[in-house]
């Protein structure tokens, strides 16, 4: 058993806290905000996360996990402490390292031999170990032996737990070799590849693995725009090119963006990171156009259906960026329904977690108790997000309470046959043309009527 603090309870400290806690150690777990403490001390974790309410509950009844809002005594007797705290951009781009930095000023003065490692988990721009290591030095005389280590996270938001325990790698910067085995040792317990190199190396590794990940995004989103105006079919293209090993077929399914706390911001932050060195990013600024426009070729498919869309009702299923999570950060879904507003429509919305999330950024949008009465008297219906049970809604159903039934499958969940037979006119990203026909504004203005 090891004794592990968390400082930061987001995303990535209480899946890292509880996980670890799982793993047998004794884990504290600190947050500034007292209130989410509280809660968690309760049992309730403030974010949807599949199993992870279960893991809390568990590890706190074993007494394995808790949680304080103080580091005094979230360090007292730690051999490690984990940095999981939030960079977000700046204004430059540039990765936000204020919250970071500010943590480990008021950490420093408690740390008393002997002394612990600290791991920083946060996403921050190469150099960042070396920058902690100065302050904490700076901060504390006495912690000129104290020992930094990187350990970059690769959690997905929906999957989190099974990839923190069944990782692809654990990657681990340090320039100690004795830090390094420690943090290596924590993750004994996991069948998985270590890889051990310095600081800036692990910290890079980060940024490029996700905007690798980003680019293939948008390099399927940019063939899948070529199959629409050529007539293929991206479906077919990208079961083709997954075939091959070189390639594989992940991330290669089209949609209608990338967007979540990590992808963009970590762009982002790289293309600032090259700049600052005086390079020209042109992939990665590709890489973010191409994600921009993909929300937009939404409308234009919209207004391709229904041309004029001031007010009109357009049903939205789907809010947060991705399935099994109620994160809203950079969700598509987001960016089309305020331009949708711009465009003077009137929006309905359904989102099975994330919409006590979005109601305070969405203050015009009617949420809905289901997928059905987002879509009642509706002009259109855009799926944004691919959560599995509008895989299966009953289709004539929903085609008889709108207005106009077309459908716009941002992320080619439907079955486009199926949703003919009901009498959708269909869209999805990079596949073929709807044989239904289309429903001008003068026809949808008669129905309405």
């Amino acid at each position: 058993m090891r004794s592990v603090c968390i400082l930061g309870t987001g995303y990535v400290g209480l899946v890292t806290g509880a996980c670890l806690a799982e793993m047998g150690n004794r884990v504290t777990c600190v947050d500034i905000d007292a209130r989410r403490i509280r809660s968690l001390q309760a049992g309730e974790v403030p974010f949807c996360e599949p199993g992870l309410n279960e893991l809390v509950q568990r590890n706190i009844v074993s007494k394995r996990l808790s949680f304080s809002s103080e580091y005094s005594v979230g360090i007292s007797g730690a051999d490690v402490i984990f940095l999981c705290l939030p960079t977000p951009s700046s204004p430059s781009g540039a990765a936000d390292t204020r919250i970071l930095r500010s943590a480990v000023e008021s950490l420093a003065p408690l740390i008393s031999p002997p002394y612990p490692v600290i791991v920083n988990k946060s996403t921050a721009p190469v150099g960042t170990c070396s920058l902690l290591k100065r302050l904490l030095q700076k901060n504390n005389l006495g912690l000129h032996s104290v020992q930094v280590v990187s350990n970059p996270e690769f959690l997905r938001e929906g999957s989190a737990i099974s990839d923190f325990m069944h990782p692809d790698r654990v990657v681990i910067g340090a320039q100690d070799s004795a830090a390094a085995a420690s943090i290596e040792s924590l993750y004994a317990p996991l069948d998985t590849t270590v890889l051990i190199t310095d600081w800036k190396t692990s910290e890079m590794i980060k940024y490029a693995s996700n905007a690798y990940l980003a680019t293939k995004i948008s390099f399927v989103n940019e063939v899948a725009n070529v199959c629409e105006l050529v007539g293929a079919d991206v479906s077919q293209v990208t079961a083709g090119m997954g075939l091959d090993r070189r390639i594989g077929s992940s991330f290669l399914r089209p949609g209608v963006g990338y967007g979540g706390s990590c992808f963009p911001k970590d762009v982002l932050a790289l293309t600032h990171v090259a700049v600052m060195h005086n390079m020209h990013p042109r992939l990665l600024r590709a890489v973010m156009e191409v994600n921009a426009d993909q929300a937009k070729r939404v409308l234009h498919k919209l207004k391709g259906q229904l041309g004029d869309l001031d007010g009109a009702l357009i049903g939205v299923w789907g809010i947060a960026y991705k399935p099994d999570t109620d994160d809203i950060r950079e969700a598509p879904a987001i960016e089309i329904i305020r331009l949708l507003e711009q465009e003077g429509a009137r929006v309905r919305a359904y989102d099975p977690v994330a919409m006590p999330k979005a109601a305070p950024n969405l203050p015009d949008v009617t949420m809905c108790s289901d997928a059905y009465d987002a879509a009642v008297g509706a002009d259109a219906v855009l799926l944004l997000t691919e959560w599995k049970e509008f895989e299966s809604v009953d289709l004539h159903r929903v085609a008889a309470s709108m207005s106009t039934p077309i459908l716009i499958d941002g992320r080619n969940v439907i079955d486009q046959a199926k949703a003919e037979s009901a009498g959708f006119r269909y869209t999805g990203v990079g596949r073929g043309t709807s044989t239904v026909a289309g429903f001008g504004r003068q026809e949808r203005m008669q129905r309405a009527s």
